[in-house]
């Protein structure tokens, strides 16, 4: 379920109150600057909850 443009130019990062980006695929915003992947529930409801965000620089491979 896509998620709607409006709520996505107002949502930020609650950890650093930056921009997020929207991830399609894998149904997340995704914040950059603290690494982090916010998950959107199957109702389309995003979880902006950084306890129940993903680590982005977890699954990022070490060189």
């Amino acid at each position: 379920m896509p998620i709607d443009r409006k709520l996505l130019e107002i949502l930020v990062c609650p950890e650093c109150k930056g921009a997020l980006k929207y991830d399609r695929a894998n149904q997340e915003l995704l914040c950059n600057h603290c690494q982090l992947a916010y998950p959107i529930n199957e109702k389309g409801v995003p979880v902006m909850i950084a306890d129940e965000a993903r680590s982005l620089a977890e699954a990022e491979p070490e060189s």
